[in-house]
């Protein structure tokens, strides 16, 4: 993990929603969920046809995501193209 300066912005976040925060606004669908641990967005993954996930990152520059799959403790840092099996908490 020391390959990854962004670890230190990871928060104690409380999710946004129970699902994709965007697409339940615009009734679509998504396949998996990611959490943003910066500020707690959940966003689809870029399986699903909308990739919020993604698109967050790309419109605030929060680097770190966390699987919000039950039973799923993985994360990934955007910029350093960097998947973790695990993150540690923030």
């Amino acid at each position: 993990m020391s390959n990854c300066s962004h670890l230190s912005e990871i928060r104690n976040v409380t999710a946004s929603a129970e699902g994709c925060e965007d697409c339940l606004k615009t009734g679509d669908k998504w396949v998996h969920l990611r959490l943003c641990e910066i500020c707690g967005h959940v966003g689809c993954c870029d399986s699903s046809p909308n990739q919020h996930a993604t698109k967050h990152y790309k419109a605030t520059s929060h680097p770190i995501i966390r699987s919000f799959e039950p039973g799923e403790d993985w994360g990934y840092c955007y910029p350093d193209e960097l998947f973790f099996e695990r993150l540690p908490n923030g």
